[in-house]
């Protein structure tokens, strides 16, 4: 079976041929293309995503790093003045029933001193910060291209940098008033893994007052409603919007009140690996030397809380409920936080390695692919088809195969590459996947998954020059 794989693949990559995979791959960013900014699928998710964007402009580097570009500007526009930025910026255009909660559950973040000019309305939630990985990635495209898109790529660094600086700024500040290095997320959608068993525990402790009835227009475009998260979840989801938007989303109201405040070791790490980046923008744009200083203790706080969210039992990092004063035990790809933040000793490394090998993650001897589920078969959360709760996902291939790139660990890397991208080639370009038998799931024609595809053929290794079979 994997040799059937691998000739798939070979045959879908092979000169002449490399075409159809990636043609394929461009079509869907070409057809969710929206002029400045790209849906996150075309019928599910009509909307601008924050971290959708920026896998999205990782991918669309490789049709142009200029529209890619366009892609974080677009998205940055809507920066809250805190430097927040908004988890959803809604099309206005789209039709009222494509997904809910839609612009008018949350036209009243606008009312927020903070809030951005409406409309386009947005969320006042937000998620995992890859942009500044995204800009620097588009910057490394058109670097190797030369000449004047490189010199356009560099100045779009300088245009973003700032905006960045100040994303990251509200992270550190509004979102870990502790200065643990750790960032608090107020609602499982901010953590990007919605339904994830890591919330099980904080979130059977809200109490859902009323709420009136509302549609569930997701599960119209999915073939079983399996695959997206419980009515108990949504009544959760959406009182603690509720909550939110009753605090006028101001930070310290919500810190002081609010039922659901977790630490989130996969969106910290993330931020980490983020700092890294921006550091290196600012050394490519000149920044002024106490910006380096700054973003270095960031970087160094985050490692720090990092460390102390390690539970050697399980091999993994873990969550850490601020209202239970509790670590959320749940064995989920989030648990490998520390491989995604780099710069890790070799003991660390090692047990992370460990971990992932075992039987827990890819040893399981039932996966359809060595990658990654979303939750271990051996967690009790566990289930194949539902969301966070068991399949597996490209973007989170994606972010793992850059961290093990960044520890130099090559092998692992091209293998993580090479089976994302057999499953994507042999069941299309969906949101997530059933880990035992490869099919896919949630939305069809998912933009970042499109997006890593191009990345990752576009970064095949190379021997004396050539890429290797």
């Amino acid at each position: 079976m994997i040799l059937e794989n691998n000739r798939m693949l070979r045959a879908e990559t092979a000169p002449g041929t490399e075409s159809s995979f990636a043609a394929r791959a461009r079509q869907v960013l070409r057809q969710n293309d929206m002029g400045d900014w790209t849906r996150a699928a075309p019928n599910l998710y009509p909307h601008q995503w924050s971290w959708d964007s920026a896998f999205i402009a990782i991918g669309l580097a490789h049709l142009g790093p200029r529209r890619a570009a366009r892609e974080l500007l677009a998205l940055f526009e809507h920066q809250w003045r805190t430097g927040k930025v908004p988890h959803i910026v809604f099309n206005p255009e789209a039709p009222q029933d494509s997904y809910f909660p839609g612009p008018d559950h949350w036209a009243c973040a606008a009312a927020s001193p903070d809030a951005p000019p409406a409309p386009p309305y947005t969320s006042c939630l937000c998620q995992p910060p890859v942009h500044a990985i995204a800009a620097l990635r588009v910057w490394e495209v058109a670097e190797r291209s030369g000449g004047e898109e490189a010199q356009e790529a560099r100045a779009f660094l300088r245009q973003l940098y700032p905006k960045l600086l100040l994303w990251h700024r509200y992270l550190m500040t509004h979102r870990d008033p502790e200065e643990t290095g750790l960032v608090t997320i107020y609602h499982p959608w901010e953590s990007g893994t919605d339904n994830s068993p890591r919330w099980d525990a904080p979130l059977s402790n809200v109490e859902v007052g009323d709420l009136p009835p509302y549609p569930r227009y997701d599960l119209r475009h999915v073939a079983n409603v399996s695959e997206r998260p419980t009515g108990a979840d949504y009544d959760r989801y959406l009182w603690l919007v509720k909550l939110i938007k009753k605090a006028g989303c101001n930070e310290k109201d919500i810190y002081h009140s609010h039922p659901f405040l977790v630490k989130d070791v996969l969106l910290s790490a993330i931020l980490v690996a983020a700092n890294e980046t921006l550091l290196e923008i600012a050394a490519l744009i000149g920044a002024e030397r106490g910006d380096h200083t700054l973003i270095a203790s960031w970087i160094a706080r985050g490692h720090r809380g990092l460390n102390a969210m390690w539970d050697p039992e399980l091999g993994l990092s873990l969550d850490y409920d601020l209202r239970t004063r509790r670590s959320l035990r749940a064995r989920t790809v989030a648990g490998f936080a520390a491989l995604i933040a780099g710069r890790q000793g070799r003991r660390r490394l090692e047990a992370l390695m460990v971990t992932l090998d075992s039987p827990a993650f890819l040893g399981h001897p039932w996966l359809r692919w060595s990658l990654p589920p979303s939750t271990s078969p051996f967690d009790e959360g566990f289930h194949r088809r539902s969301y966070w709760r068991g399949p597996t996902w490209p973007v989170v291939n994606w972010l793992l195969w850059w961290s093990f790139l960044r520890a130099g660990e090559l092998r692992r890397a091209e293998s993580l590459r090479q089976g994302s991208l057999q499953q994507i080639a042999s069941s299309g370009f969906g949101e997530y996947f059933d880990p035992f038998v490869g099919e896919s799931l949630g939305a069809a024609d998912q933009s970042w998954t499109a997006a890593v595809t191009l990345d990752w053929l576009a970064n095949e290794p190379r021997q004396g020059g050539r890429k290797v079979a």
